[in-house]
């Protein structure tokens, strides 16, 4: 063995070693490898895979090309890394699921939100997309710092001149040494208006932005998978501070299913959700029965959306199994947003302000640079053309000088000497053509040179104004908004623990529409503002088969709205809290928003600004309890509801009025009977009492409705075999309560029982809905008025088997545009002051279904003079 081998062993302090070792390591991944640019939003492996793209003329308006090639020219060129790496970087940059607004245009299997990896590189075919093209503008106008690659063959850019805010725009995730980052995406256009908004303020104010101005442009992340964010304390703890907390929510909707049952619709998912492993979780918590009422899972997603369909078993409630899907899965999930990105090489965490005013400055930089390079080659331009010119003022002499030379190099010394030119002009002077010589030439020539010069003078202007510079930047990026900018995906919901939100929340006019299928929306009162007079209304509500408007309340977005059940139970939600949704659409199941018991159905919604002792909640059953009860009894209402009355076996809650207890009421019976009784009478009593006696009824009959003196000048019933008739509200004499009533409706085998019953003027118009769906306007005014022992007159032919199944009432006559009222409602108590949220109609006409049915039901005709 050689003796002096020994010799080339070095002794080493191992921790000194390891940790300047690690050190460097730590660096490498820091700086070149896992976190982002604070200028472009791109690592390093992204930034290369563009470059190499646009390097290959791989661009949006050229055909797809192999992403093996790509993998391999990025690789070879300017990573050198694993293969896998860079393909698995080009991926997530191709996938609608992961980036916002995806900078590779995919084709083939790039992967799925299920969790499915991509199809090999040597299959799947890419190019740039358009909004990568905005990357990689102007990068050829000495925009950017180039270095060379790994092996020095080659030159790549040390940023793209990025014309948008990529880091905030479409996000990074990034794991490296000792730290990590995890910026979420934002929607375009609400990043470029916050940009803007700075520029505006450094331009016309002179002032530096304050991050609450910011606060109210950028309303929070923009995930390309939608869903719903709760609340905004964790979006403006990240957006001051870089660091925060966001809970994510996944958009469920609970539709009612023809058996009873409900089931669970999940339509949009948290961002990098993986949709097979969710379901994996949920089947799995339903055969360890840590969830149980799950009948029914399955995925039903296809090419038109996701949607993942939970079917529950009947006697579960709907919200309490959703709540404890959110508990333990992920359809709630918590981004933890670190925005911590390189600046100048060092990684530093940033808030919303100093990220855009990062990215301005690389911006300002930029377009600075851009403008210095077109500028020279403007003036370089403009000199090689008044050389030119030179010589076309001077052919003659010129052609002697090069007819005389031996050589190129003479003639240019030649023309250099003769007309003080340089050795630039002289050299287009010698490559001239004949062609040159034409007038036309000329012409174009001084053209050419005269837009030269004012487009220089324009860049001069530019680079000496910083301001001009700014506008500049500003009008650029505008235009990149209205190119590519888009709605929102993701919705910002209410966090019941956010205490911030209704201070966020203007006080302002609503109207809620609710239907008897149980669907519940919110609008604004400009919906039903702009008819014509003397019109038939306006389609107020989009509604499936047998389905039709049952409340249209009028009142503010800070009002609460008290629901009450059939089974005496009364819940609460503020306006706000019900979705907003266009005039036509159908709106949410009710079910979505409110706790509700199996077997529940909403009789009665009140709203209610102030929880006040002087007025009251009058409450009717079907057995004929009648019961008042002062509203502040109400004021603490839980989330899963509270007792509103105690009924007794086969009872039910029909009907809820809010009085002042001045009114007289008037309770209807299914046989025909009718009793009036001062609201007086009846003693108030607590919450949960369980009231009095209103009216003694036989025992096969029942209430079908109670009304208030101040309703209407008349009764208006109908029978189920569509007869009715109007009776003065006078003819009925004021009774004590808990007697028989008095005759109102005579029945035979013709008429059937009574169905319903109105308060009615002759200003009123009134629909019936028959037990097919099919719905009838009448006026109220072509309805005989007759005495309390009638039967009425028909109002509509049934077939046979076919019933009347309720009865509504609209306005007849449109208000002034002047009028304080809302176009299509009513008045509902004129004693009751409406800013203090009282129900102002009970039905809002929907041309879709009136004189006739709506989808395949005909229409049956009427029998009387109304159309």
């Amino acid at each position: 063995m050689d003796e002096h081998i020994f010799d080339k062993v070095h002794e080493v302090d191992l921790q000194k070693t390891m940790e300047n070792s690690y050190i460097d390591y730590a660096m490498s991944v820091i700086a070149a490898r896992a976190l982002p640019d604070v200028r472009d939003g791109l690592k390093p492996v992204q930034r290369r895979i563009l470059f190499s793209m646009i390097e290959l003329n791989n661009g949006p308006d050229k055909p797809h090309r192999k992403c093996a090639r790509i993998v391999g020219d990025t690789m070879g060129k300017y990573h050198p890394h694993g293969d896998s790496s860079i393909y698995e970087a080009m991926v997530k940059l191709a996938q609608d699921f992961s980036t916002r607004y995806p900078l590779v245009d995919g084709h083939g299997n790039f992967g799925s939100v299920d969790g499915d990896g991509a199809a090999a590189m040597r299959y799947t075919e890419a190019r740039l997309s358009k909004i990568s093209m905005e990357m990689l503008a102007d990068i050829n106008k000495n925009t950017v710092d180039f270095i060379p690659n790994f092996d020095e063959t080659e030159k790549e850019p040390t940023v793209l001149p990025a014309r948008y805010p990529n880091l905030l725009v479409n996000g990074t995730s990034g794991i490296a040494v000792g730290m990590a980052t995890n910026i979420p995406p934002h929607n375009l256009r609400e990043i470029i208006s916050a940009v803007v908004k700075i520029i505006d303020n450094q331009v016309l104010e002179n002032r530096v932005t304050e991050i609450d101005e910011l606060l109210a442009i950028v309303k929070g992340p923009d995930f390309p998978t939608g869903a719903t964010i709760l609340g905004k304390i964790g979006i403006e703890e990240a957006y001051r501070t870089g660091r925060g907390k966001i809970r994510v929510r996944a958009i469920t909707d609970i539709e009612p299913m023809n058996n009873n049952k409900n089931r669970i619709i999940v339509t949009e998912l948290p961002y990098m959700v993986n949709k097979a492993r969710l379901i994996e979780k949920i089947a799995e918590l339903v055969r360890d029965k840590k969830i149980d009422g799950i009948t029914d899972l399955r995925d039903e997603s296809d090419r038109t959306g996701m949607r993942i369909c939970i079917e529950l078993r009947r006697d579960v409630n709907a919200n309490v199994i959703l709540n404890q899907l959110y508990k333990h899965t992920q359809l709630q999930d918590t981004f933890g947003v670190i925005m911590l990105a390189l600046v100048n090489n060092e990684p530093k965490v940033l808030n919303l302000f100093q990220m855009l005013n990062y990215y301005l400055m690389h911006q300002k930089e930029v377009v600075t640079r851009r403008t210095q390079y077109d500028l020279n080659k403007a003036q370089e331009r403009a000199h090689i053309l008044q050389g030119l010119m030179i010589a076309l003022d001077n052919i003659e002499e010129v052609i002697r000088i090069i007819r005389s030379s031996q050589n190129v190099t003479i003639a240019k010394e030649g023309l250099i000497e003769k007309f003080s030119l340089s050795e630039v002009q002289a050299q287009a002077i010698v490559d001239m053509r004949l062609r040159a010589l034409t007038g036309l030439e000329r012409a174009k020539l001084e053209a050419e040179h005269n837009e030269l010069m004012e487009r220089i003078a324009e860049l001069i202007a530019i680079l000496g104004d910083e301001k001009k510079l700014l506008m500049l930047i500003r009008e650029e990026l505008l235009v990149i908004e209205a190119k590519f900018g888009d709605i929102r995906r993701t919705t910002i919901g209410f966090d019941e623990f956010d205490i911030t939100m209704e201070d966020m929340i203007p006080d302002e006019s609503t109207v809620i529409a609710r239907t008897n299928l149980g669907y519940i929306k919110r609008m604004t009162p400009d919906n039903f503002k702009s008819q014509h007079r003397g019109g038939k209304g306006i389609k107020g509500m989009q509604t499936i088969d047998e389905d039709y408007i049952e409340d249209l309340l009028m009142t503010t977005s800070h009002h609460y709205l008290m629901f009450f059940t059939n089974t005496g139970r009364t819940y609460r939600l503020k306006a706000y809290e019900i979705p907003e949704s266009s005039r036509t659409a159908r709106g949410t199941a009710i079910i979505n928003l409110l706790l509700l018991q199996p077997g529940e159905k909403i009789n009665a919604v009140i709203p209610i600004k102030e929880y006040e002792d002087d007025h009251y909640l009058f409450m009717t059953t079907k057995k004929g309890i009648v019961k008042k009860t002062p509203v502040s009894a109400y004021s603490n209402i839980r989330k899963t509801g509270i007792q509103a009355i105690t009924l007794k076996e086969n009872d039910e809650l029909i009907e809820v009025k809010l009085t002042d207890n001045t009114k007289d009421i008037l309770l209807v019976t299914k046989l025909g009977q009718c009793i009036r009784f001062k609201e007086a009478d009846v003693r108030p009593t607590g919450r949960s009492a369980m009231g009095v006696i209103g009216m003694n009824l036989i025992d096969e009959d029942e209430i079908i409705g109670m009304q208030l003196n101040t309703q209407g000048d008349s009764l208006l019933i109908v029978s189920e075999r569509g007869m009715g008739k109007r009776t003065l509200i006078e003819e009925f004499t004021v009774q004590h309560r808990g007697g028989k009533g008095v005759k109102c409706y005579k029945i035979n085998e013709k008429t059937g029982n009574v169905i319903g019953v109105k308060a009615v003027d002759d200003t009123r118009e009134i629909m019936i809905i028959t037990t097919e769906g099919i719905i009838i306007r009448l006026k109220v005014e072509d309805i005989s008025q007759l005495g309390r022992i009638t039967s009425g007159v028909k109002l509509i032919n049934l077939a046979k088997g076919i019933k009347v199944a309720t009865i509504s009432k609209i306005r007849s006559n449109p208000n002034d545009e002047n009028d304080n009222e809302v176009e299509g409602f009513e008045e509902e108590d004129d004693d009751i002051d409406i800013s203090d949220g009282i129900k102002i109609t009970d039905e809002l006409e929907t041309t879709d279904k009136v004189d006739g049915v709506e989808s395949n039901n005909e229409v049956t005709p009427i029998d009387s003079n109304d159309e």
